[in-house]
């Protein structure tokens, strides 16, 4: 079965790729929602220091992925979901050893931190819903914000949250999936 018209929904580094499918073919994606992302990527947005601790980020990536004990696993989980527990950080590195290889994780990382769609963004033709976690340390605040003002008629929430992954057991996971589900059923 193929899919005529359909919503999409873009985390992270997914919502620059989400905004482009919905410039390039607007007659068949029904509305956007873009969680925690950006338009443009790390590189194109931060000073000299900010790239080279990036470049720190991913020498860690590179040695320790998929590595339950590595830096890179707790910086991983600290920036990506603040409050994990010890059973969800396993979960993560068990994922990331199922899903890719440390170079493949490298590059993948590399290639987001070159991402720039800004000039797609006031050509965004659909509803569009923009949620971004206030406290969320892997994509700034502000980079959401932006993102919203940028594209035509989009609406912006932001919840009280660190999480750049929203979990369940975030107090903001009500508000989140309530934002969600109200927005594709209007």
């Amino acid at each position: 079965m193929k899919l005529q018209r359909y919503a999409i929904f873009g985390i992270s580094q997914g919502g620059p790729t989400a905004i482009a499918h919905a410039v390039r073919y607007p007659e068949r994606v029904t509305k956007l929602v873009i969680y925690g992302s950006y338009a443009r990527g790390r590189n194109k947005r931060i000073s000299a220091k900010e790239k080279e601790v990036a470049q720190a980020y991913l020498t860690l990536m590179r040695h320790g992925w998929g590595d339950e004990n590595s830096a890179f696993i707790r910086t991983f989980s600290r920036m990506f979901a603040p409050n994990a527990s010890a059973e969800q950080i396993k979960a993560f590195a068990t994922v990331q050893r199922l899903a890719t290889s440390p170079e493949n994780a490298v590059r993948l990382r590399s290639a987001v931190d070159d991402l720039d769609v800004d000039d797609l963004l006031p050509r965004v033709s659909v509803p569009t819903l923009v949620i971004h976690a206030r406290h969320d340390q892997t994509s700034p605040f502000d980079e959401g914000r932006r993102l919203a003002a940028g594209i035509p008629n989009a609406r912006f929430v932001s919840l009280e949250s660190e999480n750049h992954m929203p979990t369940p057991d975030d107090p903001e996971w009500e508000k989140f999936t309530g934002e969600i589900e109200s927005f594709l059923a209007s």
